[in-house]
């Protein structure tokens, strides 16, 4: 008879998954511990199987055979989906009907990082659930040790086939660049593209968990400068990149130009609610006031929600809304897909819009109202500290009758444009962004927001970093 007891390193129990340092805060025997906890989970709602995938890192297939073995204790059959993006085991999830799924990843941390995303019943398994699962480790309230089974399944050609129905830009063929970043998207996409018409070129192909050509964040304008040269290089009329795991892209246009995520969701929103006029589009709490009046003028409904791809794959599912997106370059398609976020499906569908359009991408990026803002700022502040300035500051800001959402922090509109401050659910820090119309209104707002914080006794964060 087992006894199972374990105790995890309480900074890897993460809102919306667990992760750390491989070696430090994370191992082979806490792999086991959430694949004997949630395995348990699942057999404890009536569920049988669970899919199990993981990315390109090194420590990868080691946590991940340890996942498998805890899972199997527990009496669930594994799916073995093997290694490749996420989404491609999000695919393998709903395609299987398993009843729940564990991704080992790291997503696009550094290279010695890594973690565990897990989705139960088809929705994502996040926040207090996750916290329970620790819980239950510690006490050891698992179902009694039982030996399930493992089977391995591979699914690559039918995602692939899968991902390639979404092209719907006709046979006009695209100059396109990818820089997959050594991520774990490297054979998926080597497949893909000889679906997709156009001309290919990939970078950085090849998965390597050391990430050698650069980090894997596309949302970081540094680690884009290879994929831009290469467009500019080749005369491209596009350039996406992915990041660790493949749930995220990063896009420039034909001039080598940055599209900000809001941007690219303003664009695929448009193309959406021509089918589906009247649909509700959701962004999350960072995104520009420009995608909210875009979605508006196209004649949707835009839903302002909280950051995470958690809760706004929750609130997709509660809505029935067939779009939505996040600052972090998640997009999650609903519309003829299954509604949890995918680099790659995303990077087809914005593929076709742009196939189908009559004038370059810059063109398009050209006609959006421009706007000035700052990046999206983070800073220190200790995770019982952080919550609390949040609430100091939106009580003050309702004492002064302030025009503001409180969803997720704090976002204040006034003539000038927006603030936003938020606690991080996931490190001990503050986020800030603010954005106007003008480099005036810009200071403004980061002059408002410097007083709250400075109200609660939080010194500002470095502004100096620019806008865009």
């Amino acid at each position: 008879m087992e006894a199972f007891a374990h105790g995890f390193d309480p900074t890897s129990l993460r809102e919306y998954d667990i992760r750390g340092i491989v070696g430090a805060t994370l191992g082979p025997r806490d792999a086991y511990a959430i694949g004997r906890t949630f395995g348990s989970v699942v057999a404890r709602e009536g569920g049988r199987t669970v899919a199990v995938g993981y990315d390109g890192r090194l420590s990868s297939p080691e946590l991940e055979a340890a996942l498998v073995d805890g899972a199997v204790a527990s009496g669930v059959e594994v799916l073995r989906v093997g290694r490749g993006p996420t989404p491609m085991l999000y695919f393998a999830s709903a395609s299987l009907k398993a009843d729940g799924a564990v991704m080992v990843t790291g997503s696009h941390n550094p290279p010695d990082h890594n973690g565990f995303k897990m989705i139960l019943g088809g929705q994502s398994f996040f926040g207090p659930r996750i916290g329970e699962l620790g819980d239950m480790a510690a006490r050891g309230d698992v179902v009694p040790e039982r030996v399930g089974s493992v089977r391995d399944v591979d699914v690559q050609a039918d995602y692939v086939e899968r991902l390639a129905r979404g092209w719907d830009g006709g046979e006009r063929r695209l100059k396109i660049v990818w820089d997959n970043g050594n991520g774990a998207a490297g054979e998926v996409l080597a497949e893909l593209v000889r679906h997709v018409p156009g001309e290919h070129t990939i970078l950085n192909g090849v998965i390597d968990g050391r990430f050698p050509a650069h980090h894997p964040d596309p949302t970081i304008p540094r680690n884009l400068r290879q994929l831009i040269a290469a467009v500019r290089d080749i005369g491209a009329d596009i350039g996406i990149a992915f990041d660790g795991d493949a749930d995220r892209i990063g896009v420039v246009d034909d001039r080598g130009e940055i599209w900000w995520s809001d941007q690219i969701l303003a664009l695929l929103a448009r193309d959406v609610l021509e089918a589906r006029p009247g649909s509700m589009i959701i962004a999350d709490v960072k995104a520009s006031q420009v995608l909210f009046d875009e979605v508006s003028r196209a004649g949707g409904q835009p839903m302002m929600w909280r950051s995470g791809h958690s809760p706004i794959k929750s609130r997709m599912a509660e809505t029935g809304a067939p779009l939505a997106g996040e600052m972090s370059g998640h997009f999650f398609f609903a519309d003829r897909w299954y509604g949890f976020d995918d680099g790659l499906y995303a990077a087809v569908r914005l593929l076709g819009v742009v196939a189908r359009m009559k004038t370059a991408l810059s063109a398009a990026h050209d006609a959006l109202p421009k706007m000035v803002s700052t990046p999206e700022l983070r800073f220190d502040c200790a995770d019982a500290r952080k919550f609390v300035v949040i609430e100091d500051v939106a009580a003050r800001l309702a004492d002064e009758g302030a025009d503001m959402t409180t969803i997720d922090g704090v976002r204040v509109t006034g003539a000038d444009g927006w603030w936003l401050l938020r606690a991080s659910n996931t490190q001990a820090m503050l986020v800030a962004r603010a954005e106007s119309a003008s480099p005036e209104g810009l200071d403004r707002l980061k002059a408002a927001l410097t007083v709250q914080l400075e109200r609660s006794g939080v010194a500002a964060p470095d502004f100096s970093g620019g806008s865009h």
